[in-house]
């Protein structure tokens, strides 16, 4: 049998390829033979050239007949698996060839001229006698490919018929061999019962209604006799039924808990997942806000800096208004030691002022004019003593005061010193500050990132845990199906009483 199988389905697998072939190769004979009138598509291109005069028209046509060419040639190639065949192939080739050369070496030239038919007409013919050529040789390969179609269907013919016949004999053959197994199953069958029938069929009526109460006794059976089997099914499907009725029920309480407590655990982790929620929006509003101190602290250390170098520019101008004032209180030091020897010089020139007018006096009417000059000299001499003292009285009052904004620019160049030097304590902080609140705006973007990736892994946790509560709740519900359907089977409170048969 499985022979015959083997052979007709070998036998259909070839019919089917030959089918195939069949339906490929009149294809391709029909499109060969189609193509022959490729000959005469492109003849008409070849006058329209001539009688319309419209070139670029005629280019286009040209082009595209001749794309439609190529693909039918590059067909027969593929279908010329023959010498025969390739020799049409080729002949057909040279003929396209030849039209295309007559075509664009002397047809077209001639059409942009004033020719007269005679020479149009000769290389009308010449284009004809290719487009023969052409037309037979597409002829020929179209009919060898028919012829080669035809053939295919001889053998498809013969084949399927001798299908038929395998057929014909795999039924005979098919129906002996069945006759001849029903008779030694049924021996079988009847030698290895037993048991009676309708006895078989009342313990299979038990069996499908549920009632294992009684256990069947096959001690006295053969073990390879269907009672032998039957017995010990009964018995094997008693405690199993049993066994899996205790489990059912441990697996519905056990579902039941599991179930009970996904359900809280899901509560939780939702409250869990609520909390990291406001957490990380605290995190982000904190982190804004540490990011806004630093830029702060940033623009604080920005200006300090700034301070810090005004403050430097500042105790370079007290320094140089100290050495001003100390250059000052030097020069009024000179001044005063310059009007004192003008005192000296004045008082000295009133005591010889004196003593001409003694002398004068003593020359009586000789020095009376000396005595006059004498006496304008003291006067002088006075007035000039007076005037220094009075610029002496001014510049020892600029000098004190001179020394006094002397000993005040240099108290405010130290106080400047140390406002320099403070200031630079600030920037020095105000830098610490700042780079530390950088630290702290990185530290809270990653506890911000981190707390983030806590609330997705929670929310993937409350997902997993809804979808472990779903199916809890799933084994819950198939765990009581399970109890129910062994609540079918009745296996008593004890053993039951025995179930005997014998032979």
């Amino acid at each position: 049998m499985l022979v015959l199988a083997a052979i007709n389905w070998g036998v259909l697998l070839r019919l089917a390829d030959l089918q195939d072939a069949g339906v490929r190769m009149t294809a391709q004979a029909g499109q060969i033979k189609h193509d022959a009138n490729l000959g005469a598509q492109a003849y008409r291109v070849v006058a329209d050239t001539y009688i319309n005069q419209n070139f670029d028209e005629a280019a286009r046509k040209w082009a595209d007949i001749h794309k439609e060419i190529d693909a039918s040639l590059a067909l027969a190639d593929q279908l010329s698996n023959t010498a025969e065949r390739r020799q049409l192939a080729s002949q057909a080739k040279t003929a396209i060839q030849e039209i295309r050369n007559l075509y664009a070496n002397q047809y077209l030239p001639l059409s942009k001229k004033q020719v007269t038919r005679e020479e149009i007409g000769a290389v009308d013919d010449a284009v004809d006698k290719q487009i023969d050529k052409l037309d037979a040789a597409y002829t020929q390969l179209g009919e060898q490919l028919l012829a080669d179609a035809k053939s295919l269907d001889r053998e498809f013919d013969a084949i399927a018929r001798l299908a038929r016949l395998w057929l014909v004999v795999a039924i005979v053959v098919g129906g002996v061999v069945i006759v001849v197994l029903t008779l030694v199953i049924g021996r079988s069958i009847t030698s290895q019962l037993g048991m009676e029938p309708g006895e078989a069929a009342v313990l299979a009526h038990r069996i499908a209604g549920g009632d294992l109460t009684q256990a069947f006794d096959a001690r006295h059976q053969d073990p390879a006799s269907l009672a032998g089997a039957l017995g010990t099914m009964f018995n094997t499907l008693r405690r199993m039924v049993s066994q899996v009725r205790q489990g059912a029920d441990l697996v519905a309480h056990s579902s039941s808990e599991i179930a009970q407590g996904n359900h809280d655990l899901s509560a939780r982790t939702e409250s869990q997942a609520s909390s990291l929620e406001e957490t990380a929006a605290a995190m982000e509003q904190l982190n804004a806000t540490v990011r806004q101190n630093a830029d702060s602290a940033h623009q604080a250390n920005q200006l300090a800096l700034n301070a810090s170098s005004v403050a430097v520019q500042g105790g370079e101008v007290v320094g140089q208004v100290v050495q001003t004032m100390r250059g000052i209180h030097d020069s009024s030091q000179r001044i005063a030691d310059i009007i004192g020897v003008i005192d000296g010089i004045a008082f000295q020139t009133n005591i010889l002022a004196l003593n001409a007018a003694v002398e004068a006096a003593r020359a009586g009417e000789q020095g009376r004019g000396f005595a006059v000059v004498a006496s304008e000299v003291r006067s002088l001499a006075g007035r000039s003593a007076e005037a220094a003292k009075e610029i002496k009285t001014l510049i020892s009052a600029s000098v004190d005061q001179v020394a006094r904004g002397t000993t005040l620019a240099d108290q405010a160049g130290s106080t400047m010193a140390e406002v320099v030097s403070a200031i630079q304590r600030v920037t020095d902080l105000m830098g610490t500050i700042s780079a530390a609140s950088v630290e702290q705006s990185d530290g809270v973007s990653q506890v911000g990132e981190a707390v983030a990736q806590m609330d997705q892994v929670t929310q993937q946790n409350a997902a997993l845990v809804e979808q472990m509560a779903a199916a809890a709740s799933s084994l819950k519900s198939q765990a009581q199906d399970l109890v129910q359907a062994v609540a079918v089977f009745n296996t008593g409170a004890g053993t039951g009483s025995a179930y005997s048969h014998s032979v």
